[in-house]
């Protein structure tokens, strides 16, 4: 008896555990959270393309758009005849030929560009490019004949003259002179230029030197111009006047002497332009050199006669006082007739006529940078200026306007019939050519 029941009580315990692991086994398949392999996940949910779950598939991260880089937007202007366009870095300096058929500019591009006058009312702008090896120039002149052009070197601080040769394709080579010229400035030099004569070159630095040189590059004197700092100099253009102003409420001018053989013989005090009450930002010459404009920080401009007998003590005499807005920089120029003045201020151009001083145009956001330079071209037709990477060019209405003047002032005076006919005759083609470019849209 004892035998059957405790095999009756190991059967009926084995019963039990077998339920026991069934019931174990439902309720584990029941449970919410776990997977077939292992506990419930705990923590943190990680969420996100990537990282779902461990057995979710990867997803690519969307890449980020790239923005296409903002065209600048262009400068447009009634007035505008042309927009130079080839140098990749900021222009610094622009100089036409004496014979007024190229005009020359230099960027930190490491290049010099040729460009042609005849092409700035044309559709399509070329350029001759010269590269300036293993530095970059700041200034740019022509020499006298057009067969040469010198730089200032930004790295190396020191004139480097270029040979231009014509080919027969119109197109040219720029060869550098076997030497550069020795270097003497102590401080930056601000402005450089040549003597129409080709007698001397010029240089100014930031401090009070200007260096007078001759064309193979030996120093034939140095003037100190005592005005705590210069502002601009420059040469005049009929090759015997260097001219500085600066801190100095006043511009002076002296005289670079040569020997009737061409020998160089001293620098002596010409004259001085005094009138303004502040130092003076810049100045200019007429190509005749017998007039000048001047622009100060006192906020006028001035226009003066200095056709005048200097070696008898006679002063230059002032023509005429006209307000202008001035912010550093500030540069003005002249055109060659000196009909026309024209003043940089920031990345704006204001045009005013000499004869009554009043604004004839104003152009606004002519650069998205500030104007380094602004100049006539030799025929007084356009107005040139650069700042950014393009050159702009502007048709000189105002000056067609002062002919105009001029010539109907002349009509009226005249009693001879035959030059009131040739008279009348300029006066109306003048006016077709101005309402010609008037019209002009850009």
């Amino acid at each position: 008896v004892s035998c059957r029941a405790m095999e009756a009580a190991l059967g009926l315990g084995l019963l039990l555990l077998v339920a026991a692991l069934l019931v174990a086994a439902a309720l584990r398949r029941a449970a919410p959270g776990r997977t077939a392999t292992g506990p419930a996940l705990t923590g943190p949910v990680l969420t996100g393309p990537a990282a779902s779950s461990p057995d979710s598939p990867r997803r690519a991260k969307p890449r980020p758009r790239r923005e296409k880089p903002q065209r600048e937007p262009g400068f447009t202007h009634r007035l505008l005849a042309a927009a130079l366009k080839g140098h990749v870095g900021a222009v610094s300096c622009l100089h036409f030929s004496s014979n007024g058929k190229h005009l020359a500019s230099c960027a930190d591009d490491r290049t010099v560009r040729l460009w042609s006058t005849r092409d700035f009312t044309a559709r399509e702008h070329r350029s001759v490019r010269g590269n300036v090896e293993l530095d970059h120039a700041e200034l740019v002149r022509f020499s006298p004949d057009g067969r040469a052009l010198l730089v200032w070197l930004a790295n190396g601080e020191t004139i480097r003259v270029y040979k231009v040769t014509k080919k027969d394709d119109d197109s040219f080579t720029f060869t550098p002179s076997s030497e550069d010229f020795p270097k003497k400035h102590k401080a930056p030099v601000i402005n450089m230029g040549v003597a129409e004569t080709g007698k001397f070159i010029m240089t100014a630095s930031s401090d009070t030197t200007i260096l007078i040189w001759s064309p193979k590059g030996e120093v034939l004197a140095s003037i100190n111009t005592n005005q705590m700092n210069n502002a601009y100099a420059t040469v005049s253009p009929c090759g015997r006047f260097v001219a500085s102003c600066g801190f100095t409420p006043d511009v002076k001018v002296w005289e670079v002497c040569f020997g009737k053989k061409g020998d160089f013989r001293e620098v002596t005090r010409a004259f001085e332009l005094k009138g303004h009450t502040a130092g003076v930002y810049s100045f200019a010459f007429s190509n005749d050199s017998r007039r000048m404009a001047t622009v100060s920080k006192d906020g006028t401009w001035k226009f003066w006669d200095t056709d005048v007998e200097y070696k008898k003590q006679q002063d230059p005499y002032l023509l005429l006082t006209g307000s202008c807005d001035v912010a550093e920089p500030c540069r003005i120029a002249l055109s060659p007739d000196a009909h026309v003045a024209a003043i940089s201020c920031g990345t704006n151009i204001t045009v005013y006529n000499t004869r009554r001083g009043e604004e004839e145009e104003r152009f606004v956001g002519v650069h998205t940078q500030h104007i380094a330079d602004l100049a006539f071209d030799t025929s007084g037709r356009f107005l040139v200026s650069c700042g950014d990477r393009a050159i702009r060019v502007f048709h000189n209405t105002a000056g067609y306007r002062a002919v105009l003047e001029e010539m109907e002032a002349a009509l009226r005076r005249s009693s001879s019939r035959t030059t009131k006919e040739r008279l009348e005759q300029q006066i109306h083609s003048a006016r077709r050519a101005l309402t010609a470019v008037c019209g002009r849209k850009r």
